[in-house]
């Protein structure tokens, strides 16, 4: 492929200082690939980036956010194997040492080495340039081939469905007609719900403020939507399930408020799983999670390869995302796309930067 030496791409010269400008395409070490970027979404995390910078960043005026992109294989480096050129990809953004013991277990989105580039660590986006460019270039094994039938934009929330998917599979699971509750209706609560009644939950309750999104909830699937600001969302719930509270509880609103009332809304013996970026501490029940037998989890990005059990999921339409990408820009636009994202303007949820 005709690859240019130059590209396009939103580097971040000091905090709050996003810009366009040129730079020259990165060559593909050993066992990476060069990607044509095709789509990239904006995470909740990207404007906590560009705001405050992040420990293990490259330095400002050289490093490029964003770690929810697609793309197409146009370059292969020296030791891959798996792909070929013309593939199409979404990114998984975690690439661990794979020497330590976490990754040797599969746990490699708490790699022990992280931010160490000389191990071998790498997190697109965040401590390896990322997304918001023409091309990137990224370690085969955070790759992960996408149908034809998935389009580059729709496979960026393929990252956020894995991080869903995740926080539950490190809660326990969800047994078949079990009453789930999720807190926050935003792009991974949204994934929460779709993946909670393809596992088969008998009720499947989103809880939030925002009605738009609440809407959104019960189109792809949710059974039931409770405003907090309308309703008390214990009574409701206690009164749903005759007093036996719900069997998991997915917290994504990333609330002091939402992480406290998580505990309130499980059963004894339930699950619960904590997947928000939290600033403030929550006052927590420790005597409940003793007494009630609780398991706590929490679940950091999209870890243990669950990316490959989602592609078929999107592949066959179970899980939806039309009405949860609500804004597409170009990279140009990228200060008036996380605007947008911040702001929620025009009932934003999910934004995505074509490229």
């Amino acid at each position: 492929m005709n690859i240019p030496k130059k590209m396009k791409a939103a580097v971040l010269f000091d905090k709050n200082d996003l810009r366009i400008t040129e730079r020259e395409v990165p060559s593909p070490g050993k066992g990476e690939v060069l990607l044509k970027i095709k789509a990239c979404a904006i995470c909740g995390s990207d404007p906590k980036i560009i705001k405050n910078g992040w420990i293990g960043a490259p330095p400002m005026g050289e490093f490029i956010p964003g770690h929810e992109f697609t793309g197409e294989v146009v370059k292969l480096g020296n030791g891959t194997s798996r792909l070929k050129i013309g593939d199409r990809v979404a990114i998984e953004p975690h690439k661990g040492c794979g020497h330590c013991i976490n990754c040797i277990r599969g746990l490699y989105t708490t790699c022990l080495n992280y931010g160490n580039h000389e191990l071998g660590h790498r997190h697109y986006g965040f401590t390896a340039n990322g997304g918001y460019a023409e091309y990137a270039a990224c370690d085969e094994n955070c790759l992960h081939k996408i149908p034809d039938n998935i389009s580059f934009e729709s496979a960026t929330l393929i990252t956020t469905g894995g991080t869903a998917l995740y926080g539950i599979q490190r809660a326990g699971w969800i047994w078949p007609g079990e009453t789930v509750v999720v807190i926050g209706p935003g792009p991974i609560g949204l994934m929460a719900a779709q993946i909670a009644k393809i596992c088969g939950a008998g009720f499947v309750i989103v809880t939030g403020t925002r009605e738009s999104r609440l809407n959104v909830a019960l189109k792809i699937g949710a059974d039931l939507v409770l405003n907090i600001k309308t309703c008390d969302i214990e009574k409701e719930i206690n009164s749903i399930t005759n007093g036996i509270m719900a069997d998991m509880v997915i917290e994504t609103s990333g609330t002091k408020e939402g992480a406290s009332q998580a505990i309130n809304l499980v059963k004894k013996n339930g699950r619960v799983v904590f997947q928000g970026i939290y600033s403030e501490y929550a006052p927590v029940d420790i005597n409940k999670i003793v007494q009630g037998n609780l398991r706590l989890a929490g679940g950091k990005a999209e870890g243990e390869y669950v990316l490959e059990r989602l592609i078929p999921l999107f592949k066959d339409g179970r899980i939806k995302t039309k009405d949860i990408i609500t804004h597409y820009f170009v990279l140009e636009e990228i200060n008036s796309a996380l605007d947008t994202f911040i702001n929620r303007k025009d009932g934003a949820i999910k934004v995505v930067i074509k490229i």
